[in-house]
């Protein structure tokens, strides 16, 4: 199947959803939903690294996840606080670069900081994985807007291009998603990359993120590769 893949994308973006609904037709609790969503996720990476893709963006925890059970934002917290210190090793080892994009000032001081540290020690790897936490693609553009209209004249935004705005947002010098992939069952993107999907193309599964498979991630890669993208033209 890898062999007949003819064009790999350079970036994509992943909403990992389903995986409450995943654990209760599993007769499991959310909380343990999730850790296999976490899981999936580790794998994923190392499918995107084989495939030779350069960059993807996981949508971890969006703004509004912020609204749920105190349980089960503690346990995300948690579940974090993990990822960021325990997979730091295998990161290195294998060579892979962690941005980390959102709202950070939501986060207690401790993941705070471990953000800044995985961020600064694996800055010089090519691989990305990007993780939008406490992230809203509305509230992404807000920021940028905020930023340009403390730093720049009347006359500097009037003269702005879309590249320079795209510097203001969270994901400056990361590409714009050459694809978005949604398991879960749902077809949106809930404010993933609102302003950088525009011209994505868009894979929506029934499939729960747990349950996602190798070979579905493999034939999605395959119909990228025949789709033509004329971006407008």
């Amino acid at each position: 199947m890898e062999n007949s893949i003819k064009k790999i994308p350079k970036c994509i973006g992943i909403i990992m959803d389903g995986n409450r609904r995943w654990a209760k037709e599993q007769g499991l609790t959310s909380l343990e939903g999730h850790k296999k969503g976490y899981e999936k996720m580790r794998q994923v990476i190392k499918w995107v690294k084989e495939a030779g893709i350069d960059e993807v963006i996981f949508f971890a925890l969006s703004t509004e996840n912020w609204n749920r059970a105190e349980e089960e934002i503690a346990y995300l917290l948690n579940l974090f606080r993990h990822a960021l210190s325990n997979e730091f090793d295998s990161l290195k080892r294998n060579e892979v670069k962690v941005k980390i994009i959102g709202d950070r000032t939501r986060f207690p001081k401790d993941i705070e900081e471990m953000m800044s540290k995985v961020e600064a020690d694996t800055a010089n790897f090519k691989t990305t994985v990007v993780l939008a936490m406490s992230y809203g693609g509305r509230d992404e553009i807000l920021n940028a807007v905020r930023k340009i209209a403390q730093e720049k004249t009347n006359e500097e935004i009037l003269g702005m291009t879309e590249q320079d705005f795209s510097n203001y947002l969270y994901t400056e010098g990361i590409s714009d998603p050459d694809m978005i992939i949604r398991p879960g069952g749902e077809k949106r993107l809930s404010g993933f990359l609102t302003w950088q999907s525009v011209y994505s193309e868009l894979f929506f599964l029934d499939t729960y993120w747990p349950a996602f498979s190798k070979e579905e991630f493999l034939n999605i890669l395959e119909e990228f590769s025949i789709r033509q993208r004329r971006h407008g033209k």
